[in-house]
C-alpha cells in the first residue's frame, strides 16, 4: 500500500500506526533514507492494501475508523485531500485494510501464468520481497527467485524440477504466503515467531524450475516449433502428457547436475524422452545451468528440493553430507512423519550436486503418496505434513 508522507511522519510512527515491525517498513523502502522522510514523498506499507468506500449519509472518518477497525490517523493519512468536516454523501475515501487472507491460489492446477500472477500479488503486497529473474527456460519463460529475510543463514527451497510434479509449486507458494501473513500480522505458526526467523535467516525460493514442462503437462504441446513436433514424437503421439517429467527438450532436469552424472548417463535413456534422459552432458539445459549458477552465486547454506511422491526424504550423498545433516533429518522426520532415507541409488540430482560441491545439508522431499501427478485432493494433507519441514529448515 502506498501512502504520502506528511510533515513530521517517521517510519517509527508508521510502525506503531499500522502495527508492523519497523524492520519490515525499512526493508520495504530500501531507497528511502529513514532519517530524511520528505513530505510529499511516497512510502510503501507492507501487508496492507486500500479499499475505496463510498460515504453514506451520517458517515464520518471517526465512524469509518470504528466500523473498519482502523486507526483514525490511518484514515487521515490515506485521505489527505479530504476535509473531515466536509464529508458528503457519495464521496469516495480510502480505507487501509490489513491483509489477513492468502492471495495465492491453493489446491488448483498450477501453471506458469498462475505463478506469474501470484508472484505479482505477493511482491506488490509485501514490498520487502526481493524478486529477480536469474535465467530463462528453453521457451524463454522467466526463472524467478524470491528472497527475503536479514539473517546470515541462507536457506533455499525449490519446486517443480519435474514437470508432472507441479503440485509442489502450489505447496511452496502457499507456505510462502502463510509465512508473509504471519510475519505482518505478528501471528506465530505452530508456536514459532516468524519475525525471529526473518531476522535469523534469509529465505530463497524458486517456485518453478521447469515452467515449459509444467505447461506441457497441464495444457499440451506449445505452438513453438520444433518443440511442438518434438514432444509429440517423444510422447509417441499420445495426446495426454500427464506422465511427462522432463523439460521441453526431453531432458530430465534432476538428472543434469555434475554429481556422478556419468553413472546416470550409462544406465538411463540414451536419447531425449518424457523422463529420465540425463542429457548429452551435464548442465546442457538452461534451467539446470541457471539453478547451478544461482546456487553458486547465492552461496546457500541449506537446500530443500520438493518432489513427489513417497512421503519420505533423502538427505545423504556418497557419505559427503556434513554431520549436521543427520540432526536436521531427524527433526524433519519428527515434525512431518515422513521417512528419513540417507542413501538411494540415484545420482546427478540437484541435492546430490549441492552436497558434493558445498558439503552442506541438502534434502529431496518426496511429497504425498501415489502416482504422479498426485491428485489435488491430497493438497491440504501434503501441506500440513510438510509445513513442519519448511519451518524446521529455517529455524534449525
Amino acid at each position: 500500500m502506498k501512502i504520502t508522507v506528511r510533515k513530521g511522519d517517521t517510519f517509527s510512527y508508521y510502525s506503531q500506526l499500522f502495527g508492523l515491525p519497523l524492520q519490515l517498513l525499512l526493508d520495504s523502502n530500501r531507497e528511502t533514507d529513514p532519517d530524511q522522510l520528505l513530505p510529499g514523498s511516497t512510502v510503501l506499507i507492507p501487508g496492507y492494501f486500500h479499499q475505496k468506500i463510498t460515504i453514506k449519509k451520517g458517515d464520518s472518518l471517526h465512524s469509518l475508523a470504528r466500523r473498519y477497525n482502523v486507526p483514525l490517523d490511518g484514515l487521515f493519512l490515506m485521505n489527505q485531500q479530504v476535509s473531515a468536516q466536509l464529508l458528503e454523501e457519495g464521496m469516495v475515501v480510502n480505507v487501509p485494510e490489513r491483509a489477513v487472507n492468502r492471495v495465492v491460489s491453493a489446491g488448483v492446477p498450477y501453471d506458469f501464468t498462475l505463478l506469474k500472477n501470484d508472484l505479482q500479488r505477493l511482491c506488490s503486497l509485501y514490498p520487502f520481497i526481493r524478486s529477480d529473474c536469474f535465467g530463462q527456460s528453453v521457451l524463454n519463460k522467466e526463472l524467478i527467485q524470491l528472497k527475503w529475510g536479514r539473517g546470515p543463514k541462507k536457506v533455499h527451497m525449490n519446486a517443480s524440477f519435474h514437470a508432472n510434479e507441479w503440485i509442489t509449486t502450489g505447496i511452496l507458494m502457499v507456505f510462502l504466503n502463510d509465512y508473509l501473513l504471519a510475519l505482518t500480522n505478528n501471528v506465530p505458526i505452530r508456536g514459532i515467531n516468524m519475525l525471529s526467523l526473518y531476522e535469523q535467516t534469509t529465505l530463497s525460493a524458486v517456485p518453478m524450475v521447469d515452467p515449459d514442462g509444467v505447461d506441457l503437462v497441464l495444457h499440451g504441446p506449445p505452438d513453438t516449433e520444433p518443440y511442438r513436433s518434438l514432444v509429440k514424437t517423444l510422447n509417441k503421439q499420445n495426446p495426454d502428457f500427464k506422465d511427462w517429467k522432463a523439460n521441453i527438450r526431453g531432458v530430465d532436469l534432476n538428472n543434469q547436475l555434475p554429481a556422478r552424472w556419468e553413472i546416470e548417463k550409462a544406465r538411463k535413456p540414451a536419447e531425449p524422452a518424457p523422463r529420465d534422459y540425463p542429457g548429452d552432458y551435464p548442465l546442457s539445459e538452461p534451467e539446470a545451468k541457471a539453478m547451478a549458477n544461482l546456487t553458486i552465486d547465492e552461496n546457500f547454506h541449506r537446500v530443500i528440493a520438493l518432489h513427489t511422491q513417497g512421503q519420505e526424504f533423502y538427505w545423504g550423498f556418497e557419505k559427503e553430507e556434513p554431520d549436521e545433516a543427520e540432526k536436521i533429518a531427524e527433526e524433519f522426520q519428527r515434525v512431518s512423519g515422513y521417512k528419513a532415507v540417507r542413501y538411494v541409488d540415484s545420482y546427478a540430482g540437484y541435492k546430490d550436486w549441492f552436497i558434493q560441491e558445498f558439503r552442506r545439508p541438502g534434502f529431496t522431499i518426496e511429497l504425498g503418496i501415489g502416482v504422479n501427478p498426485l491428485p489435488l485432493s491430497q493438497f491440504q494433507q501434503i501441506y500440513q505434513d510438510t509445513l513442519g519441514i519448511f519451518l524446521a529448515s529455517l529455524y534449525m
